[in-house]
């Protein structure tokens, strides 16, 4: 028996059930009957009656339901609404929570492949704006700088060494400890999943490397933190300008390195737009999702792409094997 696919609903105010019924409809059935989506029964089929989406939606309660291959099962999670698109944040809030943490414990079973969760606005996690990637992080009880944020498709990989962070706190948080940590998780994670070592670029902080003054960070932690991870034996570079690097020398490397999510995700999505995957290192189980946001702007349009949610199931799946 194949395993089990948790995919969590998201965010209630977003376009997540439109390219979850857009990815229904394209996957092949091996990949469906391994689906389980967590969420609000009744608010998932308010919301494709008001898109005017046909789906078959099941209501189940564990993995051992005997359910038709053709329907979505859904294991159901109460939320309180009046209008299906416009869930207060209050209710919102709880009902997220609440199915990330379902989704924690499923995930932690063996028979489940792993989870992908669709969009979610980062303030209806907790009041300290982190996202998805922290919060799981903190309820595997990973060690301080152990999980890593990775946007991936199959030509390159990004990696943010700070997350969901304001620009105005980035300098404070780069040290040379948390680069040691993250680039040894990407490097063991790279190396077990390929079998070789990753080609790494690492980023500068400051436009031109801040001209490698004495009292940038680029000398007093990044050079540093690289020289040491180089004795270990890895294969990286840098520290590049992060201005230049995405016009053609990111081709040389497996990964890029950067200090801050825009540094790295901008251009990445410049290149590849929705050929992408958002994934999670060094959790207790793979976690996936999108590489976009909620899309409050694109609610009801139908115009959304399902591209990213479509190849987080295919690479899921390609694990599950």
């Amino acid at each position: 028996m194949k395993k089990k696919i948790i995919l969590v609903g998201g965010d209630p105010n977003s376009i997540n059930t439109e390219i979850i019924y857009k990815s229904w409809k394209r996957l092949p059935n091996k990949i469906k009957k391994n689906i389980f989506l967590i969420g609000s029964f009744d608010l998932f089929n308010e919301q494709f009656k008001k898109l005017k989406y046909k789906i078959n939606l099941i209501k189940v309660d564990s993995f051992k339901d005997s359910v038709p291959q053709n329907k979505l099962k859904v294991i159901d999670v109460k939320v309180n609404f009046k209008n299906p698109f416009k869930v207060l944040k209050k209710s919102s809030s709880k009902y997220i929570l609440q199915s990330l943490n379902l989704a924690h414990i499923l995930g932690l079973k063996k028979d489940v492949a792993g989870i992908i969760n669709c969009p979610i606005d980062k303030n209806l996690i907790s009041k300290r704006k982190i996202g998805v990637t922290e919060f799981l992080a903190s309820k595997s009880n990973v060690k301080k700088d152990r999980e890593v944020m990775i946007i991936k498709n199959k030509n390159l990989m990004v990696s943010p060494l700070t997350t969901h962070l304001d620009i105005k706190f980035i300098s404070k948080k780069i040290s040379k400890n948390l680069i040691l940590n993250k680039i040894n998780v990407i490097n063991d994670w790279y190396n077990k999943k390929f079998k070789r070592k990753p080609k790494i670029a690492v980023l500068g902080l400051n436009p031109h490397n801040g001209e490698l003054k004495k009292d940038s960070e680029e000398k007093k932690i990044i050079i540093p933190a690289i020289k040491k991870l180089k004795q270990s034996g890895m294969f990286l570079e840098g520290p590049f300008s992060s201005d230049t690097i995405f016009i053609e020398d990111y081709k040389k490397f497996d990964i890029i390195v950067g200090m801050y999510h825009d540094q790295v995700l901008s251009p990445f999505k410049s290149i590849f737009k929705f050929d992408a995957i958002n994934l999670t290192v060094g959790l207790r189980y793979i976690r996936l999702s999108p590489d976009h946001g909620v899309a409050k702007d694109k609610i009801l349009k139908k115009k959304s792409n399902p591209e990213s949610l479509i190849k987080c199931f295919k690479y899921i799946q390609s694990l599950n094997r």
